[in-house]
């Protein structure tokens, strides 16, 4: 029998309530969790319950010297782990994985991303530890002795985990197969809740760092007649047509479709892109694929035709994998390869992942002259970044292939007043208004940029692509993009967001706008058949954006898709034209092909699997730190 006078044992049950009203409060406050119905809201609301019990629970095993420390030390402890989450979903819109943890060496250069994100308020957060930090001290009774016996205990735990199970059985009938849907980690939380998710992540985590052990090359048998059985053959009047030419690839951090031939006060946003298109083959349903690895990821698919991870960036967690990435390639076909990014070279692990990319230099901050009059928010300004980087351009033996990852277009868009070509938007929304100044300045360095290779010569023997690597305005400003658009942004609204402009301009080619739908998975096969390199027979999911049979169809990591016709995304399925929903079946026929993609893509990735494909050349790797 529990030998207990109320006010002793009332702590864990205070603990528990506080924590469990916390935790749903923040749910409908600080997440975006998209609720349809009164079973989903019942789910939602009970699914903390259980993990916390059983948290607070151990505490009944405890002698009663150190039982209030551990409830006190419990409660901060997953307090910390509710309020990371909330400072990652307000700028990512997503829910923190291990691999996101682990990638230590980038917090650093996060200072001022984090620094705009964290508020006096979230001291709100911690309100329970404090009231129960506070009840210890003022109430000594609440550190009294109690006897709790064994047929309590197991009553106690008996009810934690019915309530887990009905938690569970409840989420499955309303999202049948719950558990495969680790890309969809909203969907996760939502159902099992923050905290057991991220105990189901440590689960994955230790999965899949399993599966390069047990891999062997006849899971490529499948994923090889996958890709030979969707493969486009070049258009015969595009390849080739830039035999020879240099390459510049250059990441627009932050740039999303919607800026492009928008004005904002009465003046263009990108003025200089907008007539880059009349310059250049522009594709207006270009789409970012990129997962948590933002601008890490957008590099990975540009570069191998694979999709990134689904939990933390491939950067990190498999650096050291076999790859066939464009680098690689071009350097057995005569060219000299080089990334340029004015960052520490440690940042998102590039200087180790350049090597198994296969890049010969990596031209980093270490190669620029930086001070504070050059600098802003995230380092070196684009305008200064990109006229140094012609000194390093000249300087290359030819013909070259030279990657750009640019800095100033970064959240929280930090620029000075003297920087500022437009004014910045008028909303309550600081994030948004800040944007458009920023995307100017660096449509500007663009226009500066490639006035310099008209000058220098280059610019007539160069091919140069343009492309957005991810979002930059996520979807908790839906409410002022929405003013801005002049339209509420539905879940259909949200994905055509995902847009990013891409162009491609080849010396002696017109302008053309292209509407074929696509993504960053199409650029590799794309720039190698301009270039006349043949790619069949590689472990590429992309296709080449020239191909007369290139498919309409793209997929983004969280699983949505688009095609010609419809958008995919959150479940529901639309018509691409007008927005509006429509029956499933209408998006069933491409649900089994995105699938494909992804699950094969994942297993090429968490399997190394490229080192058991014979197409594979293992050539020798450059170590990219290194001044050549």
């Amino acid at each position: 029998m529990l030998k207990i006078k109320w006010p002793n044992g009332s702590l864990i049950i205070l603990a528990t309530v506080l924590l469990w009203i916390k935790t749903y409060i923040v749910y409908k406050t600080s997440f975006d969790i998209n609720i349809e119905n009164w079973r989903q809201e019942f789910i939602l609301l009970i699914n903390p319950l259980s993990f916390i019990m059983i948290v607070f629970g151990i505490s009944l095993f405890m002698k009663d010297k150190i039982r209030n420390r551990y409830i006190l030390s419990a409660s901060f402890i997953i307090s910390v782990i509710l309020f990371s989450n909330v400072i990652f979903f307000r700028f990512f819109n997503d829910f923190l994985t291990i691999p996101v943890l682990f990638q230590t060496s980038n917090m650093y250069d996060l200072g001022s991303s984090v620094h705009e994100l964290v508020r006096v308020t979230d001291l709100l957060y911690f309100l329970d530890f404090f009231i129960l930090l506070l009840l210890i001290r003022i109430k000594p009774s609440l550190r009294a002795d109690f006897y709790v016996s064994k047929a309590t205990r197991k009553v106690y735990f008996l009810f934690a985990f019915a309530v887990a199970f009905l938690n569970l059985g409840l989420a499955e009938i309303e999202r049948p197969q719950l558990l495969t849907r680790t890309f969809d980690r909203e969907m996760l939380v939502k159902n099992i809740g923050a905290y057991s998710y991220q105990f189901y992540d440590v689960f994955l985590q230790s999965k899949t760092s399993a599966q390069r052990a047990l891999a062997d090359g006849s899971e490529l048998v499948d994923i090889n007649n996958y890709i030979n059985a969707n493969y486009k053959e070049p258009n015969k009047e595009m390849f080739g047509i830039a035999k020879g030419k240099n390459v510049i690839l250059i990441s627009m951090e932050s740039m999303q479709s919607f800026v492009i031939n928008q004005k904002e006060n009465g003046q263009e946003i990108t003025p200089f892109l907008n007539h880059f298109i009349k310059e250049s083959y522009y594709f207006d349903n270009f789409y970012h694929q990129t997962g948590q690895g933002k601008t890490s990821d957008a590099e990975f698919l540009t570069e191998n035709s694979i999709y990134p991870l689904n939990r933390g960036a491939v950067f990190f967690t498999h650096s050291g994998n076999e790859y066939t990435a464009t680098p690689e390639i071009l350097n057995s076909h005569g060219y000299y390869t080089a990334a340029l990014h004015a960052n520490n070279k440690t940042f998102w692990n590039r200087d180790i992942m350049y090597q198994s990319l296969g890049y010969q230099r990596f031209y980093n901050m270490d190669d620029y002259h930086i001070n504070e009059e050059n600098s802003v928010g995230w380092g070196l300004k684009d305008k200064d970044f990109l006229e140094q980087s012609i000194q390093h351009l000249e300087d290359m033996p030819k013909p070259f292939y030279a990657k750009f990852i640019t800095l100033t277009n970064h959240f929280p868009f930090e620029l000075s007043e003297a920087d500022s070509l437009i004014d910045p938007y008028t909303s309550d929304d600081k994030t948004l208004n800040n944007y458009f100044p920023t995307v100017r300045y660096t449509d500007e360095a663009f226009k500066n940029f490639v006035q310099k290779l008209k000058g220098d010569g280059l610019y007539d023997d160069t091919v140069i692509i343009l492309y957005g690597d991810h979002y930059g305005i996520s979807e908790n400003h839906n409410q002022a993009m929405g003013e801005f658009l002049g339209k509420e942004i539905t879940p259909f609204e949200n994905t055509q967001l995902q847009r990013v402009p891409f162009f491609i301009h080849v010396p002696g080619q017109k302008g053309k706008t292209m509407s074929t739908v696509a993504g960053q998975i199409d650029v590799k096969p794309t720039i190698l058949h301009l270039l006349g390199i043949k790619t069949k027979g590689n472990i590429e999911f992309g296709s080449d954006l020239f191909s007369k049979d290139k498919l309409d169809f793209t997929v983004l990591r969280d699983g949505s898709f688009i095609t010609k016709d419809y958008v995919y995304t959150r479940g529901t399925c639309y018509r691409k034209d007008s927005g509006e929903q429509i029956e499933p079946s209408y998006c069933e026929p491409f649900m089994g092909k995105a699938k494909t993609e992804l699950e094969y893509s994942d297993k090429v990735v968490y399997g190394d699997l490229l080192r058991f494909n014979k197409n594979t050349k293992l050539l020798p790797k450059s170590g990219v730190g290194q001044k050549k």
